[in-house]
């Protein structure tokens, strides 16, 4: 996302180092790493920092947010769920997974593809046209990454939004408010029931544990 707020801390930075080793040894052509976890929990700076690890060993790893790809645009979101009702709305079918999958076969085809990018400052969708060629890696990073088909390994924060709710009023990304908890609420019902994909997870401590 344009515009988005890191906030990488030594937390991040140990938790990628101890996780490094593990995708060097199962590391295959066209690798795919997901990453999952609450609103707040460190996916963006865990995919950031693991990137750019993965860069020093020579490997070109790519991050892929799928917060960009909700079907409904980002000024017509909250509305769109107070009409259709929380449990209805929020979930996994509010991703394009159609896109997601196409900018995939891109990545493993190695052909040049344009994906969405939203824009926080201006709230607009705009797009990325990267060329997959050489690519050798991607972190898919998101909410519900990790249910993603084809993940080779999977990485699962076990942060929950009670537990990052200083993070999210720093991000800003949206207004904390009654209705927004009731969002998060959901939103922690369906990650948790994901939990099962991992093959990594990362404890409330940030200590990684694996499998």
């Amino acid at each position: 996302m344009l515009g988005d707020v890191l906030l990488i801390t030594e937390k991040h930075e140990n938790a990628a180092k101890e996780i490094l080793p593990i995708i060097l040894k199962n590391r295959k052509n066209k690798f795919m790493i997901a990453v999952s976890g609450e609103s707040g929990s460190g996916k963006t700076e865990l995919s950031h920092v693991l990137a750019k690890m993965l860069r020093k060993e020579g490997i070109v790893c790519k991050p892929i947010h799928i917060d960009n790809y909700y079907r409904i645009h980002p000024l017509e979101r909250t509305e769109w769920r107070k009409k259709n009702g929380i449990e209805t709305a929020v979930g996994l079918g509010e991703y394009d997974w159609d896109t997601i999958y196409k900018n995939i076969g891109d990545f493993k085809n190695d052909r040049t593809s344009t994906m969405p990018c939203i824009d926080l400052v201006t709230e607009q969708v705009d797009h990325l046209t990267t060329d997959f060629k050489g690519v050798d890696m991607i972190i898919v990073d998101g909410l519900y990454a990790i249910n993603t088909e084809g993940i080779d390994l999977g990485i699962f924060i076990e942060l929950t939004y009670h537990e990052t709710k200083k993070a999210q009023v720093v991000r800003g990304k949206e207004p904390q408010n009654e209705y927004r908890m009731q969002v998060l609420e959901r939103e922690h019902q369906v990650v948790q029931s994901l939990r099962s994909k991992a093959n990594i997870f990362i404890n409330k401590e940030y200590q990684v544990v694996p499998v």
